[in-house]
């Protein structure tokens, strides 16, 4: 039988719901155990969140200082000592588990398994390729350890609420004593996070400036959505890179995502086609966006988006 350990991601005080994402692909193992991996300066509020998650046996914190559970390269090592005990050791595919997960894998020795999208049975999975043009089937050894980011648009959420696991402390492993955590810098923070939103209002090179992105704010904001952005707006220096979506910047799966001025490079669509509802908003009909769309308008997003707002 599989046994499954779980990198939990948090912002320090909520538990992200990337890590109820991964723990669904990890229950398609029917696995013996699961057991979840929290690091932080302070993991007692979020492993008590953990615990309510459904099919967890046991949620291990690890006590960090100044912020050495942001540094994968601090946390790594522990995580690898710990995972050699398990036949899985899953992380989300998101900047945190992208940053974290190839270390894990290196220090145990075996190749990491990308973007997950669907669990075969215990050593096989499906991933996609090709900016997500194709899907290819992974199989790996099975006298060892499997390593692997789950892709979080293709699983729903473990359902949180119903768990009864148990809380344990763990000794911190800290070698890395030539990186340490200086700051963090984040964006878009007041609104809901990018990767984990249900609504999503993303902007493209057509919305013509930073100040211009106050519209895509105005319009999120109304509807209590996250911000995203195409990486033509990032490399234009409109938005931070934090904000982009694609398969350079992140993968979302939300129920409704809205591209304003986005005219759709198969590089962005990769990143949205989980996304339940797709609305584009461009001002030329032959755009690519408008093929993916199940909503789309015509026209100058400078006089739509305005009359959005006003109706909303």
């Amino acid at each position: 039988m599989s046994t499954v350990l779980i990198l939990a991601e948090h912002d320090g005080q909520q538990l992200n719901q990337s890590t109820a994402k991964a723990l669904t692909a990890a229950k398609a193992l029917n696995p013996e155990k699961i057991d979840l991996l929290v690091f932080a300066d302070d993991p007692q509020a979020v492993a008590e969140q953990a615990t309510s998650l459904d099919g967890v046996n046991t949620v291990y914190t690890i006590t960090t200082t100044d912020n050495q559970w942001r540094l994968a390269a601090a946390i790594a090592p522990t995580i690898a000592r710990l995972g050699g005990q398990y036949s899985h050791v899953f992380g989300p595919s998101t900047t945190f588990g992208k940053d974290v997960m190839p270390r894990v894998a290196a220090l145990l020795g075996v190749n990491q398994v990308s973007d997950v999208m669907q669990v075969l049975d215990d050593h096989t999975f499906k991933r996609p390729i090709y900016a997500g043009n194709a899907i290819i089937t992974v199989n790996t050894p099975a006298n060892k350890p499997v390593v692997a980011t789950i892709r979080t648009a293709s699983f729903k959420p473990a359902e949180s609420g119903s768990g009864t696991a148990s809380i344990e402390s763990l000794p911190f492993d800290n070698p890395a004593s030539h990186t340490r955590f200086v700051k963090l810098e984040s964006g878009d923070s007041e609104r809901p996070d990018l990767q984990t939103a249900s609504k999503v209002v993303s902007g493209g090179r057509g919305v013509g400036s930073a100040e211009n992105f106050q519209l895509i704010y105005d319009l999120a904001d109304k509807l209590g959505a996250a911000t995203g952005a195409s990486r033509a707006a990032v490399d234009a220096g409109f938005v931070p890179n934090d904000m982009q979506v694609g398969q350079t910047g992140k993968i979302i799966a939300p129920d409704l995502y809205m591209a304003i001025g986005i005219s759709g490079a198969i590089q962005h669509l990769t990143g949205i086609k989980d996304a339940g509802t797709i609305v584009a908003i461009n001002k030329d009909p032959e755009a690519p966006i408008f093929e993916v769309a199940d909503i789309g308008l015509a026209g100058d997003l400078f006089k739509i988006v305005p009359e959005l707002l006003e109706k909303l």
